[in-house]
């Protein structure tokens, strides 16, 4: 307990009781409500709850009323109030006002806050030798610091938290205890004297799993990084693997231990100056890179000092700057010696499972991948990915949402019962709702392994117990076969399982984070990869007139084979030579998909597409960039997702903003079947005038901004004509395609300037990141029918 003398005041007195929700909880509220208390004279006392922070107030009625008026406008920096009540009590007299130990028991209703990068105050502390927190790897405060990572219950204090195996030592306890210190109740306070300890342990000691290396770990992490190793270091919510960004060879064995193919690695400088010399950074990238979520961000790269490994072929290059003291400490202090300028940051993890966070897990999951490891004894509770955004049109996207935004809630328009949507089987993210409240998961990962099922199931036990949802009702996707939708079969015991439409979910999810009501539809332009329709066919370039409660397909893509599925996926030379097939186009020997595909592999897709074995038609937008990216001779072979529509977003950037001052193709678009109300975009005439543009010597750069416009000036016909048919001006921008940057800016200025109101994801990713979300919505709406 915590407690500062008031004087009693003589005369009317009134005692109120002040519960404050929201994020409110580990970032210092309880101390700011005991400085503003003791400031205006009250008598009371303040407590965590599951409700949220509530403190009993007593003292003259003009003091507590400005106690009530300014306890949520000044609120610290990284809390988010959400409501103050207030409640009338009998006065009790008293002359002190006290923090009191937390109260727990009952339904937990707070909201637990994300972790955040140091702040400068810390970070002036870490670099001073005369401070006693001097180069200590775990410097925090109630501003700073890890929070849901190593949360273990709530109301959230430090017994409830990781950090409650390290005693804290004298002059910590006494910070911690001062209401007029920065530690003040902060729950990760530690020192060199009572903190985690760090240590770098090199596999193949004689000791089991590796041996300490004395001395300091950080310098011989840096002297190791500067000599081309690996080292895996150990973060807030999982392990790194990081190595010198400007080192070839370093960067080339890291993506070959890792399985990366010719994935983007995520780089980290010191400071601003040298994210400016790896890339372009507007005012809102230079915010979003110093603020207090640190995330990943993709900025057009200049890329000197960088290996060309690091991020091949793609039009972004990834950029954060430190968010932990060991990063500081890795990056360099002032008069430290000199180090890599840029360390490539990557997840901890074979490409396609989860980050590891657990240390002897580590060892083995890793040891094949790193040459050492910066470890350190403070348990990760909770694992976290790095969150990656982009700025878009003007605004933030989510292209990961992870560390720093979850478990954050978005706030829901319509009011669900408790539920729970499972997402999908790619880039899977869960979401537990009730009222109109929506918690998603950090990212999770590719539910193709039991590593990834069980990476599933223990943040769903997370985020329940932070949450206190109790699912009455659960939500999938339609696809037969995955293993997102098989997990909720398995486990509704008795509870509905409903299943949305891939599509469907992806436009409502951008609805809801949007705030549109009950009764709104919009034109839903959904275009991905792979999405189960209602027709059993592979969708993924649809235009959807969609509500919470239902949709009808407006307009789609031709459909075209799919010959082999996945393999056409991992090799979209196939894809180029399908459409091609279907476009009447001749497999003519100078074209590059037709030079790519081996000649036995040639003859037996043309069987193949011949007899229609093993081909599904798509409607796929996102196989549709990947045709086009082969044709023109930009990706033969796709080590990773999307790889062929990344590089040719990056030919057609570099091709200037005229892209060789072509206009841009044109679709077909006509009426679907007789009976059929359905339009089709039809993409043949785009493909004919690519094969055409190559023979006439036209570059990959000029085809692929053709291209990017085409799709942009498809969106808004397609638009316009759902408008003049069913009056609505609202367009939502959704899918894994609008990941795209370049299209989804060409396709809102289009829309904006022809009088559209336009909705690009903000709060989550446009890609399956976001889906679970509007699963969420739609089984809402639906009542836990179908």
């Amino acid at each position: 307990m915590t407690q500062a003398p008031v004087e009693a005041a003589a005369g009317p007195r009134r005692r109120s009781r002040v519960t404050v929700t929201g994020v409110v909880q580990g970032v210092g509220f309880r101390p700011y409500v005991h400085a503003l208390a003791t400031s205006l004279g009250l008598a009371g006392h303040v407590t965590n709850t599951g409700d949220g922070v509530v403190a009993e107030v007593e003292g003259p009625p003009g003091a507590v009323a400005r106690f009530c008026e300014r306890v949520g406008p000044g609120a610290p920096p990284l809390a988010a109030v959400e409501s103050v009540d207030l409640c009338e009590l009998a006065v009790t007299g008293g002359s002190g006002f006290a923090i009191v130990p937390s109260r727990g028991g009952g339904p937990v209703r707070t909201l637990v806050p994300p972790d955040t990068g140091t702040c400068a105050d810390c970070l002036a502390e870490l670099a001073d030798p005369g401070d006693r927190r001097y180069r200590h790897p775990f410097i925090s405060c109630t501003n700073c610091g890890p929070r849901l990572t190593i949360v273990t219950g709530l109301p959230y204090d430090r017994a409830h938290t990781t950090m409650g195996g390290f005693p804290m030592c004298g002059a910590c306890a006494a910070e911690y205890a001062d209401p007029a210190d920065r530690r003040f109740h902060a729950q990760p306070i530690a020192c060199h004297d009572c903190g985690p300890r760090l240590r770098l342990v090199v596999p193949g000691s004689p000791d089991t799993g590796g041996a300490d290396s004395g001395g300091d770990p950080v310098a011989a992490a840096r002297a190791l990084l500067a000599s081309g190793a690996i080292v895996a270091v150990k973060g807030l919510g999982g392990y790194h693997l990081a190595c010198d960004a400007g080192d070839e060879a370093a960067v080339a064995l890291l993506r070959r231990r890792k399985a990366r193919g010719g994935k983007p690695f995520a780089v980290m400088v010191r400071d601003l100056a040298g994210a400016g010399r790896l890339a372009q950074a507007g005012p809102r990238e230079r915010e979003l890179l110093t603020g207090p979520v640190r995330p990943i961000v993709l900025l057009r790269p200049r890329r000197p000092g960088v290996a060309g490994a690091v991020a091949p072929g793609a039009p972004d290059i990834g950029v954060m700057l430190p968010y932990t003291p060991v990063h500081h400490l890795l990056l360099g202090l002032p008069g430290d010696p000199p180090g890599p300028a840029a360390l490539v940051m990557t997840s901890g993890n074979v490409s396609g499972e989860p980050i590891v966070t657990d240390d002897a897990e580590a060892l083995e999951r890793l040891g094949p991948l790193a040459d050492a490891f910066l470890v350190h004894d403070r348990p990760i509770r909770v694992p976290c990915d790095d969150s990656v955004v982009r700025v878009v049109d003007g605004a933030v996207s989510l292209v990961r949402r992870s560390r720093g935004y979850a478990p954050l809630p978005v706030a829901l328009p319509v009011d669900v019962e408790p539920a729970l949507a499972v997402g999908g089987d790619l880039k899977n993210v869960l979401c537990l709702g009730a009222g109109r409240r929506a918690w998603l998961s950090g990212h999770i990962g590719d539910m193709d392994g039991l590593a990834t099922t069980r990476a599933f199931e223990q943040a769903l036990g997370q985020l329940s117990d932070v949450t206190a949802v109790r699912p009455r009702v659960l939500a999938a996707d339609r696809h037969p076969r995955y293993r997102s939708a098989a997990w909720a079969r398995a486990h509704a015991e008795g509870r509905p399982v409903v299943r949305v439409q891939h599509h469907h979910a992806h436009v409502a999810a951008a609805m809801a984070e949007h705030g549109l009501g009950a009764d709104r539809r919009v034109v839903g332009v959904a275009f991905d990869g792979t999405g189960y329709g209602d027709d059993g066919a592979v969708w993924g370039g649809e235009f959807l007139l969609a509500g919470y409660d239902g949709f009808a397909r407006l307009a789609r893509l031709a459909y075209v084979p799919l010959p082999g599925g996945d393999a056409a996926v991992r090799r979209p030379y196939r894809m180029a030579l399908a459409h091609l097939r279907a476009a009447g186009l001749a497999w003519a020997p100078d074209l590059p998909p037709v030079a790519a595909c081996p000649p036995d592999e040639l003859r037996v897709l043309e069987r193949q597409l011949e007899r229609g074995l093993n081909c599904v038609p798509t409607s796929s937008m996102g196989r549709l960039f990947d045709a086009v990216s082969s044709l023109a001779g930009v990706c033969r072979l796709a080590g990773y997702e999307a790889q062929p529509a990344v590089e040719l977003e990056a030919a057609a950037l570099a091709a200037g903003p005229g892209g060789g001052l072509h206009p841009g193709y044109a679709f077909a678009l006509r009426p679907g079947a007789a009976g059929d109300a359905e339009l089709v975009a039809d993409p043949g005439p785009v493909l004919a005038a690519v094969v055409a543009d190559l023979r006439a010597g036209v570059g990959a750069g000029g085809v692929a901004a053709r291209f990017h416009r085409a799709v942009a000036a498809l969106v808004r016909q397609v638009c316009a004509a759902a408008r003049e048919r069913h009056g609505l001006d609202t367009v939502a921008l959704t899918g894994g395609v609008f990941g795209n940057a370049l299209l989804a800016r060409g396709c809102a200025e289009g829309l904006r300037a022809d009088g559209f109101t336009v909705l690009l994801h903000r709060l989550v990713p446009p890609n399956d990141g976001g889906l679970a979300l509007g699963q969420l919505v739609v089984a809402a709406r639906r009542g836990g029918g179908g």
